[in-house]
């Protein structure tokens, strides 16, 4: 009777560590038109973002599918540094927009190829920040996958707090350091 218990507590746990802000529901991204994102990717904002629309500042660039292709091509004014809370690993709002962009593009470039590097701060042991830092890249995946990528073109690695942004210790530097890097390949 105890295990069952014990047994129940764990799921419990386990589906209610899996929550993101993407809806499951959502259809995919369709929509090929321009979308605005914020364009400040140096300074990492701590509280949440209620209105998207007031940062929106730069255009995506649209392109096509049967585009050239080029080493690096990636979309253009679309960030590409997803930062997180302390002990997060959950996508902030404000990211949510940039995500659908990068999805978009690799929705119409098949064949490009995405490298998401999770790092965190170097607040926790080593063990802890390399599984904290696969969780937030793993949830950049899932959501990249819920909008429409394919498994292929995505790959999530950890470097836990080996690469910092900044090395320093203060609340500022450590959250530069909590963030999801995207490479293109």
């Amino acid at each position: 009777m105890k295990t069952r218990w014990i047994a129940l507590a764990v799921s419990i746990a386990l589906v209610a560590g899996c929550a993101s802000n993407i809806q499951l529901d959502a259809p995919p991204i369709e929509d090929k038109t321009p979308i605005k994102t914020g364009g400040n990717q140096s300074a990492p904002k701590t509280g949440t973002n209620t209105d998207q629309n007031s940062q929106a500042t730069s255009t995506i660039k649209q392109v096509q599918a049967n585009d050239e292709f080029k080493p690096g091509a990636a979309p253009a004014n679309v960030i590409k540094v997803v930062y997180f809370d302390h002990d997060s690993f959950q996508i902030r709002p404000e990211f949510i927009a940039p995500l659908e962009a990068h999805a978009r593009w690799l929705n119409a470039n098949r064949k490009r190829r995405l490298a998401i590097e999770g790092h965190t701060d170097a607040s926790g042991g080593s063990e802890y920040n390399l599984a904290l830092g696969q969780r937030r890249a793993d949830a950049v995946t899932r959501a990249l996958m819920l909008l429409g990528v394919t498994e292929p073109q995505v790959e999530s690695i950890s470097f836990g707090e080996e690469k910092p942004a900044d090395p320093g210790t203060a609340e500022a530097a450590m959250a530069k350091n909590r963030r999801v890097e995207l490479y293109y390949r």
